[in-house]
């Protein structure tokens, strides 16, 4: 293999790490909090994918125009699943596992009302210009779009950083995952707070949906499954409930993905299995995840 060949799949392994961090952060960031493992926030991607499309081919929205909505309307999303699926059951002292199986009822449902209303053959997503074109320096030939992806997700990350660690509401946030008892006692308003995480980790999940559909730009009910799993196991892997973690995990598992086909590409085949056996052997060697912290069981 070719240094310039080399770097060019060194990039894009980057460009889909930073897809799966993106994503991953939304996993952590309730999981941080809640201890809940959202298992329907990969259909968050789909749903952002054709609030897009049918902005864009529908309405004629401008691209930019439409994806903004996509965000906010996703957000809103975010919180009426958690007000409407999660709450419900908190309130009530539900078991864990009550709120795990209602995670996963939102995920069917989504995904099979997806296929009702959207129809379920695939469809092209739009790219703008600007995302099309190719950067060449010397041999090398890399698209802008495995440029923009790794920087939009660093921005996000300062900016989330910065909220989580130098705000009131990052304030609050750390309390809860702390101890949510205590942060009620506190005077803060837990619900809010567990509202306010869902409605950020679904803004970062439909950003990370857009830059996916730009990426592979076909989109069907199901295109959220395979990289919503993906990204739980970033996060799993990087440590969840830990943000760097989630960060670290999606870098590590997107390398790991392009540098396999690229060294063995007769093995291009179990690309996804890989994923799941990185998951595997974390659990086995390294329960926490790279990152993260033991947490004492309560008796």
């Amino acid at each position: 293999m070719t240094f310039e060949l080399f770097v060019q799949h060194l990039v894009n392994g980057i460009s889909l790490g930073s897809l799966y961090a993106l994503i991953a952060i939304g996993y952590t960031m309730v999981y941080g909090i809640i201890r809940l493992i959202n298992f329907a926030h990969g259909d968050i991607i789909t749903l952002a994918a054709y609030f897009v499309f049918f902005g864009v081919g529908l309405f004629a929205m401008p691209w930019w125009l439409a994806a903004i909505l996509s965000i906010i309307l996703t957000a809103i999303t975010g919180i009426i699943i958690e007000k409407a699926a999660y709450k419900p059951l908190r309130s009530k002292n539900a078991p864990r596992i009550s709120l795990l199986i209602s995670a996963i009822g939102v995920s069917f449902f989504i995904e099979n009302v997806s296929t009702v209303v959207f129809g379920g053959r695939p469809k092209s997503f739009y790219s703008p210009e600007i995302f099309k074109g190719v950067i060449k320096a010397g041999g090398i030939s890399i698209p802008n779009l495995s440029v923009i992806i790794p920087i939009v997700t660093a921005v996000l990350l300062i900016a989330l950083v910065y909220l989580v660690n130098k705000t009131v509401t990052g304030m609050s946030m750390r309390a809860c995952s702390k101890d949510m008892d205590t942060a009620k006692l506190m005077g803060i308003d837990v619900d809010r707070v567990i509202s306010l995480t869902f409605c950020i980790g679904s803004a970062l999940a439909a950003i990370g949906g857009i830059m996916w559909g730009l990426k592979y730009p076909q989109i069907h009910p199901l295109i959220g499954v395979m990289p919503g799993l993906k990204c739980f196991i970033a996060a799993v892997v990087g440590g969840i409930g830990n943000i760097p973690g989630a960060v670290v995990g999606g870098m590590l598992l997107g390398l790991g993905e392009i540098l396999l086909v690229a060294f063995l590409p007769g093995l291009s085949g179990y690309r996804d299995a890989f994923a799941f056996i990185i998951l595997i052997l974390i659990l086995l060697f390294r329960p926490t995840g790279i990152l993260g912290e033991k947490i004492a069981e309560k008796v």
